[in-house]
């Protein structure tokens, strides 16, 4: 993790996403730019929670670890949210681990100022009972259309959202990474992407895929979109 000094860069960001909308001024003069770079930790579960922040440019990965070793993908972040609200507010140990996907920005107040200083503070702490009960909803909503939707309508509703061009993905995780975010085994997952293949809606290039009927791939969508935690 690298500190930015540069003044400039920290208001744009606090501007841009309307950060002194939750943040009072007085809050505001403990904030720090952090960068991370790509395949960098930003936070790792079990770890005191050092800073809340907010993620306001770049791409991360939430995981959840189990003591086995293995870990579960629940959300990849490529838009402005909020990070340790949990936490924050309930002073527990962080509870997901989160990397940096690529370079990232984070805007950073630290926990313990907060907590000494301003736990009191009602915009603060409407922001954190609002974020949390997106994250709740969000948390439910996945986990329905994992159990209700077959594979082939999450997978389409996963490719959409991912999709930066108009004609094809490139994936930034492993297949494994993504059968597990879908609830799904890494070979369902390979029989679903050759049965969309088939149906000639997708062509694979290794991690690229080619949009080969976009209107075939909203009807699989279904109008799911995967929430964000």
């Amino acid at each position: 993790m690298k500190r930015i000094l540069e003044s400039s860069l920290l208001s744009n960001y606090i501007k841009k996403h309307n950060i002194e909308s939750i943040l009072d001024e007085e809050i505001l003069e403990y904030a720090q730019l952090h960068f991370y770079e790509e395949g960098e930790h930003i936070l790792e579960s079990g770890e005191k929670l050092k800073y809340y922040y907010f993620f306001v440019d770049g791409k991360i990965k939430v995981h959840y670890p189990f003591e086995n070793g293995k870990s579960m993908i629940l959300k990849f972040y490529k838009d402005y949210n909020t990070i340790g609200d949990l936490e924050l507010l309930k002073d527990i140990p962080i509870v997901c681990s989160i990397d940096a996907v690529e370079d990232t920005f984070m805007v950073a107040i630290p926990s313990a100022v907060i907590k000494e200083k301003f736990f009191n503070n009602t915009r603060l702490l409407h922001h954190l009972v609002d974020s949390l009960s997106d994250k709740l909803y969000g948390t439910i909503n996945n986990s329905s259309y994992n159990f209700i939707y077959p594979l082939i309508n999450r997978l389409a509703s996963y490719l959409l959202e991912n999709l930066k061009d108009k004609n094809y993905i490139v994936l930034n995780s492993s297949y494994i990474e993504i059968a597990e975010f879908l609830g799904t085994t890494y070979r369902h997952l390979n029989r679903t992407f050759k049965e969309m293949e088939s149906k000639l809606i997708i062509k694979r290039d290794d991690k690229k895929i080619y949009i080969l009927d976009i209107n075939q791939l909203r009807d699989l969508s279904k109008n799911i979109y995967v929430k964000s935690l």
